[in-house]
């Protein structure tokens, strides 16, 4: 059952991909479509145009940053992941600031990426699946308001994709519980201290790394195989 929701799920998150990209859908791509999908159909449908073609950035939270970085780093099309902090009260706080939970910034990855090879909507495809969505101010046993899901936005297009896509998650029936990421725009980001990047592929034997952040990258690896580097393919 939880594998047809996903795959469900997943259909109705690539005809927003469709949409976002050719703004029609046709004929025979609505025969190869569940009714759901196709009951959500004018939904679907990015009236605000991309206004960068040749690179685009976004920022995302899901918990703690080095899983989100990890997770990211391995998609084809993405070119650049970094860990930091976003959407607090003032700008460049340290990591123990936000660690006290008293600066309201999330830990956050921006993530650049190519959208001739990757489109946003597939990037929130991977965002939805690969943490829950609906625990709020936390993520399993990482407690706290910085570790909030949040999709943070930089213009009217990552907005439209970001709200449409968070109402498919919600209605597709995966969680149990409605779905409690914000889609707010991007605030006083900052980079995170040069000891948080790249953090899984350098600490991979670490205990962190192994039982919270590993899963996470083997579940991007089984549900999104096709879309992996392939330097990660068989790792």
């Amino acid at each position: 059952m939880m594998q047809k929701v996903v795959l469900s799920l997943l259909a109705s998150l690539t005809l927003l991909q469709a949409c976002s990209n050719a703004q029609t859908v046709n004929h025979e791509q609505k025969k190869e479509m569940t009714e759901e999908t196709n009951h959500n159909m004018e939904q679907l449908v990015i009236t605000t145009p991309n206004p960068n073609t040749e690179s685009d950035t976004i920022t995302l939270g899901a918990g703690c940053f080095w899983c989100v970085e990890a997770v990211f780093q391995r998609i084809e099309g993405v070119t650049s992941v970094e860990s930091g902090f976003a959407n607090g009260k003032f700008k460049n706080p340290s990591y123990r600031e936000v660690c006290t939970g008293r600066t309201g910034h999330a830990e956050v990855a921006q993530i650049v990426y190519d959208p001739k090879v990757v489109s946003l909507a597939e990037l929130l495809e991977i965002f939805w699946l690969s943490h829950d969505p609906t625990q709020l101010n936390k993520q399993g046993n990482d407690v706290g308001t910085q570790y909030r899901s949040g999709i943070y936005y930089r213009n009217d297009y990552q907005k439209e994709v970001a709200e449409k896509s968070r109402k498919i998650a919600d209605e597709s029936g995966l969680w149990k519980a409605p779905i409690v990421t914000e889609v707010a725009a991007l605030e006083n980001y900052s980079k995170a201290e040069d000891y948080h990047q790249n953090y899984y592929n350098d600490n991979g034997n670490q205990p962190y790394c192994s039982y919270v952040i590993r899963p996470k990258v083997e579940k991007v690896h089984k549900l999104f195989k096709e879309k992996l580097k392939d330097a990660y393919q068989n790792e």
